[in-house]
């Protein structure tokens, strides 16, 4: 099963830094994020793209994860060369993580 089956998520940008917010569509599949969605899970995911720290922060109230991706966005948008400066798509990229 696919991450995307089960939540959806949002990304911001603040300089170099990434910000992902995985939300379940049903509280009672926060379990299985909680478990499966480590800051390993996700710094190993997006291997090629972070280059520092990741950090979680659990909102178990909510249903949701929140990541923070140290320099991850290439410099941030007035230095990256990427297509994607701000890093929206990056949020879309972690919906395809195989749970």
């Amino acid at each position: 099963m696919k991450l995307g089956e089960i939540a959806h998520a949002r990304t911001g940008d603040k300089g170099n830094i990434s910000n992902i917010s995985l939300i379940v569509f049903n509280k009672d599949d926060f379990h299985i994020i909680h478990n499966k969605v480590t800051a390993k899970a996700v710094r190993d995911w997006f291997a090629d793209i972070v280059n520092g720290t990741v950090d979680r922060y659990e909102l178990p109230q909510l249903g949701a994860l929140n990541f923070v991706l140290h320099d991850a966005l290439g410099g941030g948008v007035t230095q990256s060369l990427a297509i994607d400066k701000h890093g929206k798509c990056l949020s879309s990229y972690l919906l395809e993580m195989e749970l």
